[in-house]
């Protein structure tokens, strides 16, 4: 009789922890996921709107890159993105300076961090500051330093002062993302292979580069995007040259056309259609 009196005389809060309805114990336990699923929807529609949007111009009538009003469909600007010569200049010169930042970014990035890897203490710390440092610099900054300094050389803009100028920065990207892969590289396998007679260069070829290839890939793809999309570096070292960036930023002073919308579409579609090659092919590998 003492237990029941005892239980009778709790709080109310404790008993209806024991006697809470099921269907409220069950939108308890939803409510992360369904607090989680509907951030992650808002958050992918905040991402790919604006994407939408620049894709649906390139279908609309309008002269001017909009979707208000629709004036109605059409393929012309599909038409005139492949007509516009100046267009795909830019792009060849865009191309060209993301391979070029590549060729030089890669090599100078992964170097850096195999020195910065294999140092310990304050030397390490310096060398980690002095290599980042050119990554928090403004653009603005590096492009004017840039053409600077090479102008007293007698090197003026262009597209070879424009590779060297987004190489500068680009380079610490690359450390970054092998020094991260290296952190977990075992040394041990390396020793090894040098007690067993080989060389260092055999070391590297045999042993580091095939671990490193993820991230050289990776690295390499980082490279070519901020190479890509840079504006404010290559605006002060391009010289006479257009670029992509400033080719785009043009047009949109002196009026803009759905051509660029056209350009932009077919860069999402091969990105997208590459990105499904590549996990196709990475889960065919991962099955065999």
């Amino acid at each position: 009789m003492s237990h029941v009196q005892s239980f009778a005389n709790q709080p109310a809060s404790h008993n209806q922890r024991f006697y809470q309805p099921t269907w409220l114990q069950h939108l308890s336990d939803r409510l992360p996921r369904i607090g989680f699923a509907l951030y992650m929807l808002l958050f992918f529609t905040y991402l790919m709107l604006p994407l939408g949007i620049l894709a649906a111009a390139t279908f609309n009538s309008s002269s001017f890159p909009t979707i208000t009003p629709w004036l109605g469909t059409t393929l012309q600007w599909v038409d005139a993105m492949f007509k516009d010569t100046q267009m795909w200049t830019a792009l060849g010169k865009t191309l060209l300076i993301a391979a070029g930042v590549i060729a030089i970014s890669l090599p100078a990035g992964t170097a850096a961090a195999l020195i910065l890897t294999s140092l310990h203490g304050r030397s390490r710390n310096f060398l980690y500051a002095l290599m980042v440092s050119p990554m928090l610099t403004p653009g603005v900054v590096i492009g004017i330093a840039t053409l600077l300094f090479w102008r007293k050389t007698g090197i003026s803009g262009g597209l070879f002062l424009t590779i060297l100028a987004q190489s500068s920065f680009i380079i610490s990207f690359v450390m970054l993302m092998i020094a991260a892969r290296l952190q977990r590289f075992d040394r041990t396998m390396e020793d090894a292979a040098l007690s067993l007679g080989a060389s260092r260069a055999y070391v590297f070829r045999r042993i580091l580069l095939p671990y490193l290839r993820p991230s050289l890939l990776a690295a390499s793809c980082i490279a070519f995007l901020q190479s890509f999309e840079n504006y404010n570096t290559t605006l002060f070292v391009r010289g006479t040259e257009t670029p992509l960036t400033i080719f785009i930023a043009a047009k949109v002073r002196a009026g803009l056309t759905p051509a660029v919308n056209a350009l932009g579409l077919t860069m999402m579609i091969l990105t997208i259609g590459g990105a499904i090659v590549w996990e196709i092919s990475r889960r065919r590998k991962r099955k065999l």
